[in-house]
């Protein structure tokens, strides 16, 4: 797609310009542009001339004088102006290979696009990036990346993969450190496929690569109903062997899951170093509970008040410890609610795939004050759940008070809300 602005930050050089929603940016002194890395590349001059194109259709060429690192405050629809590079895999494990019909359309693209991963963290497999793809890189020096590895075992990768082009993973990696371009990895841990010796043989390749390696995240693989292909999970043993195999090599953790499958406390915050993949669930709950500790409580409300935390199955015991300890408030009760998976199974147990129908099946009988939500059930910027339903259509059919916690289940938020009843 073009560069199509979505919004425009207020008090900004693009407000004051008259630039709005719709406009479509042509072109930084005469470039066009591929993507956010040109623009923001483009951008950083203090004299510009940028084509815009107005909702109209009308074409305006405006010349801008401005500091050198200020920001135009362009707000665009995506990432990339061109069209995203696709998954070129068929991978065994692939979570968008098994969802059924009807759910956002986002969620149907299978992307494997370097861009986007330098821009947002999403993961990459480096099957099609091309010459001119390193070249690119290279010249700019972009990075971090986040590579999804799985193995470094060339013909099991072939086989997990689906593509030839993925027994090229070490070359791959190989090229990214003698280039001096970071990278974060991420393995998908498939039980008999790449799990015990074949996962000591790729964190010890992994370790070969020195600090162009910035972490490893092992990650349990998600197995819903709606898959054709028979895949373990993983359980209670396998977990147990992962997280012993990740504890040799000080690079590498394993998912908040692990630990919950295992039966294990989650670690301390030493453990996830300074939490570099948070969005794979590395340290999550650790995070949520250590900011909650930070914080300073209220010994008394001046009314009564009640909340409840609807959260995932996989967030129960960090949730459950934050309940307790906010029960111990004179006039305040906390109810913990986790939200189990009728739509995709009892294996999938993440916040990020609850649906709005398991969400109301699970709140239609509370009576609390407020139930508290995390950001991460609804689709970013917008007040959608993954199969669509709105979050005002949630709050009509259970007529609850829902509380989104903007950050996700940022307590802080939540104390806040409390703070208001002293």
């Amino acid at each position: 797609m073009p560069a199509i602005v979505s919004s425009v930050s207020k008090g900004s050089i693009a407000e004051e310009l008259e630039i709005s929603e719709g406009d479509i940016l042509l072109s930084i002194d005469g470039n066009k542009l591929q993507d956010m890395i040109d623009y923001r590349f483009m951008v950083k001059s203090e004299f510009l001339t940028i084509e815009i194109q107005k909702i109209d259709g009308e074409i305006e060429e405006i010349e801008i004088e401005k500091d050198y690192d200020e920001d135009l405050g362009i707000v665009f629809e995506s990432a990339v102006f061109d069209k995203i590079k696709p998954c070129l895999n068929n991978c065994i494990f692939c979570f968008v290979a098994q969802q059924p019909k009807g759910l956002r359309k986002t969620l149907y693209i299978k992307d494997d696009d370097y861009r986007l991963s330098y821009l947002q963290g999403t993961y990459i497999t480096t099957t099609n990036l091309t010459d001119a793809d390193k070249e690119r890189i290279s010249k700019m020096h972009l990075g971090p990346f986040y590579i999804s590895v799985h193995t470094t075992n060339p013909e099991l990768r072939v086989k997990m993969l689906r593509n030839p082009n993925a027994a090229k993973i070490m070359d791959n990696l190989n090229w990214f450190k003698s280039n001096e371009i970071p990278f974060h990895v991420q393995i998908v841990l498939c039980p008999g496929y790449n799990d015990g010796k074949e996962l000591e043989r790729t964190l010890s390749d992994l370790e070969g690569l020195g600090e162009s390696l910035l972490s490893v995240a092992i990650v349990p693989v998600g197995v819903t109903q709606f898959r054709d292909n028979v895949l373990k999970t993983v359980d209670s043993e396998i977990a147990k062997k992962t997280i012993e195999i990740a504890s040799k090599f000080p690079k590498v953790c394993c998912s908040d899951e692990f630990f919950l499958l295992a039966g294990k406390d989650i670690p301390s915050s030493d453990y996830y170093g300074n939490f570099s993949q948070l969005d794979d669930g590395v340290g999550a709950l650790r995070l949520i509970m250590d900011d909650f500790d930070k914080l300073k409580l209220p010994g008394k409300l001046s009314k009564n008040l009640s909340l409840t935390f609807a959260c995932s199955v996989a967030a129960e015991s960090a949730f459950s410890y934050i309940a307790s300890k906010l029960n111990k408030i004179t006039n305040l009760t906390v109810y913990v609610k986790p939200v189990k998976s009728t739509y995709w199974g009892a294996n999938i147990t993440v916040a990020g795939l609850i649906t709005s129908g398991d969400l109301i099946n699970t709140i239609k009988n509370v009576d609390s004050d407020y139930i508290i939500v995390p950001s991460i059930m609804l689709k970013p910027y917008s007040d959608l759940f993954l199969d669509g339903v709105s979050l005002s259509n949630v709050i009509k059919v259970t007529k609850k008070n829902l509380f989104v916690a903007k950050d996700n289940y940022s307590v802080r938020e939540v104390i806040n809300l409390i703070e208001k009843c002293v």
